[in-house]
């Protein structure tokens, strides 16, 4: 496990290496060190977090304000992971001027060490203006959870040639202006293949099969805690949720049957001195000498 600080170039260097990347989501400070503990590379404060922190029925409604509020949680919680805040809706292509403002934010307010963006060509003038402003830049490209209402909703991108074409000429782009990784989610493995063969910048894969150079998913999808949809690439690698859930039980039962707290979590005042508190205590208007302390 890594003890300096990854960086942008560090996650270039290990598609070089061969060696994949592993990205998680995060969205506050207790999970960040657990993830970061865990020797993941990349750690995204994602704006997933709109539906499995906020409870928002898409990603369109987080605010860069909520954004910035979880990514200093995690900032504050991440030693080793490069840190990356995901630009939320309309953050960014409104105009470059103020598209370079709120990258800046992520940075000098939330500590992250880059920001994420989604779109292809269109965005690279964008893009290009973030990274002249030393803003690291990650692209997104296939299924954009911030376009889903243009697309109809959450479906599988790049099926049809143009469509395919598109997202090839798409990555290329993002790599000539700059970016140092792109999201590819939601494709055939076959044109995911192909991207990540025809660019020398790490692509990361949601639901865009193995051969991307990393991969990541939701933390609170992965560990059973988010289960109001499961996409297809969507794998458990636990079963958090049902853990919660089974403790919250415990706790209700034991306090209900006078189980918990018992002596073991239970404070022990000195028995000599309980002797003088309870003989006190009899011979007092408890009263009476409440109403002198007030």
């Amino acid at each position: 496990m890594s003890l300096q600080k990854v960086t942008s170039r560090d996650i270039i260097e290990k598609k070089k290496k061969g060696e994949k990347i592993i990205t998680l989501t995060s969205y506050d400070y207790s999970f960040a060190k657990i993830v970061d503990r865990s020797g993941i590379d990349l750690i995204l404060v994602g704006d997933s977090l709109s539906m499995v922190m906020l409870g928002y029925k898409n990603t369109l409604s987080v605010t860069m304000d909520e954004m910035i509020h979880h990514t200093k949680a995690v900032s504050r919680g991440v030693t080793n992971a490069l840190v990356v805040g995901d630009m939320p809706y309309l953050s960014y292509k409104i105009n470059k001027i103020e598209a370079v403002k709120n990258a800046g934010r992520f940075i000098q307010e939330g500590g992250a060490e880059a920001v994420k963006v989604e779109g292809g060509t269109e965005i690279c003038p964008t893009i290009k203006a973030m990274i002249k402003a030393d803003i690291q830049v990650m692209g997104h490209i296939g299924l954009t959870p911030q376009a889903i209402y243009q697309f109809g909703g959450f479906l599988v991108q790049g099926k049809t040639i143009e469509a395919a074409k598109k997202l090839i000429l798409d990555a290329k782009n993002l790599e000539e202006v700059g970016v140092f990784s792109i999201v590819l989610e939601s494709i055939p493995w076959q044109i995911a293949k192909i991207i990540t063969n025809s660019i020398d910048i790490p692509t990361i894969g949601i639901g865009a099969g193995p051969h991307c150079d990393g991969q990541i998913l939701v933390i609170h999808d992965m560990l059973g805690i988010f289960t109001d949809f499961k996409p297809k690439f969507l794998k458990y690698f636990g079963n958090i949720g049902e853990s919660i859930s089974q403790a919250l039980n415990d706790y209700r039962d034991e306090v209900i049957n006078g189980i918990y707290p018992d002596r073991e979590h239970s404070y022990e005042f000195p028995q000599q001195d309980l002797n003088k508190i309870n003989k006190w205590f009899e011979n007092i208007d408890i009263c009476e000498e409440a109403h002198k302390l007030s």
